[in-house]
């Protein structure tokens, strides 16, 4: 069998709120096969924030381990953390998170600059990425003339431009009505259809579903087991 290629080991994480510690993170352990397309579900509180934040690279455990591609997360530098960010992960955001006076072009290269990519080279990349999420013809349009869809299309394609390991796409529909929640949803499944590994974290249990895997956080600690009650829902 292949190596997973996240593999988590007993996170802990704890913060201190006022005079309290509250455990974000309880134990947790989890790996993630390369080409998934895992759901990490939870209400607000439950800690899949925290959890999302160690497996993006930015933030770190109190204790445990976190290898990536087999490399030890943890023992890395900022300097090392942030390559890591550039080359490895693609985050896709609720709020689209795109600069405003730039193109959708020009959006999506964003990440190619700070790689060091020539510009010949990062407008065929980036032009590349807009067709595959299908807005190769919307790359001179600013944001504000694009709906929410089309916007979070771009985000997908600026986390997809740099062929990274892992797609981390934290409450992609949020911001969008249940239409387009729908065809986000169904252009990431294609996308893990082409071998893209995605992790979907939401508090939707719907949304949820559309993914091959789910597993749910809850004070802190992860669920897995077919069938198992978790606060009001169950995982089948």
């Amino acid at each position: 069998m292949s190596t997973p290629l996240i593999q988590i080991s007993s996170l802990m994480k704890s913060y201190k709120l006022g005079g309290e510690t509250v455990h974000a993170l309880n134990n947790v352990s989890l790996n993630i096969d390369k080409g998934e397309f895992l759901a990490i579900i939870g209400p607000s509180g439950s800690g899949k924030s925290t959890l999302m934040n160690m497996i993006g690279c930015l933030d770190r455990p109190d204790s445990g381990e976190y290898l990536l591609d087999g490399k030890a997360i943890g023992k890395m530098n900022d300097n090392d953390l942030a390559t890591i960010r550039n080359q490895k992960i693609g985050f896709i955001f609720q709020n689209f998170n795109l600069l405003t006076k730039l193109t959708a072009l020009e959006n999506v290269e964003l990440p190619l600059i700070y790689s060091g990519v020539s510009a010949k080279e990062r407008r065929e990349m980036a032009l590349q990425s807009l067709t595959k999420v299908g807005l190769k013809d919307r790359s001179g349009h600013l944001p504000t003339q694009l709906s929410g869809g089309q916007q979070q299309r771009v985000a997908i394609a600026r986390a997809l431009v740099g062929n990274p390991s892992i797609l981390l796409a934290d409450e992609p529909t949020g911001a969008l009505d249940s239409k387009t929640s729908a065809e986000i949803l169904q252009l990431m499944q294609g996308l893990n259809e082409l071998g893209h590994t995605i992790i979907l974290i939401t508090h939707d249990l719907s949304i949820a579903k559309q993914a091959k895997r789910m597993v749910r956080i809850q004070d802190g600690q992860l669920f897995e087991n077919e069938g198992e009650q978790i606060g009001n829902f169950a995982i089948y």
